[in-house]
């Protein structure tokens, strides 16, 4: 059987998903943190990138995309969050 990059890239997406989830449960990581956050987008982009160079299934190609948008919104969504309470430019502690 041979593997080709696209392969690879589905495989380790998938593997770097389910760590994410395997550190969140074991309360590692946290759900609105940015590492699982950029975990599940690289997975999810693993995986699409197999789905669009490989075998092409909409479905799952729907569900990657859709981990995407939701991975992006957490990361832009905390940076907000870290950004409004941090304190204005030029202001001691």
């Amino acid at each position: 059987m041979t593997f080709f990059w696209y392969d690879w890239a589905g495989y380790l997406g998938v593997a770097l998903v389910l760590l994410a989830f395997l550190l969140l449960q074991g309360h590692r990581l946290h759900g609105n943190g940015l590492s699982y956050q950029t975990m599940n987008i690289f997975g999810a982009l693993g995986v699409l990138l197999s789905l669009v160079f490989g075998s092409f299934n909409l479905s799952a190609f729907l569900l990657e995309a859709a981990w995407i948008a939701i991975g992006v919104y957490g990361v832009v969504n905390n940076w907000r969050r870290r950004r409004a309470m941090a304190p204005p430019a030029g202001h001691a502690p």
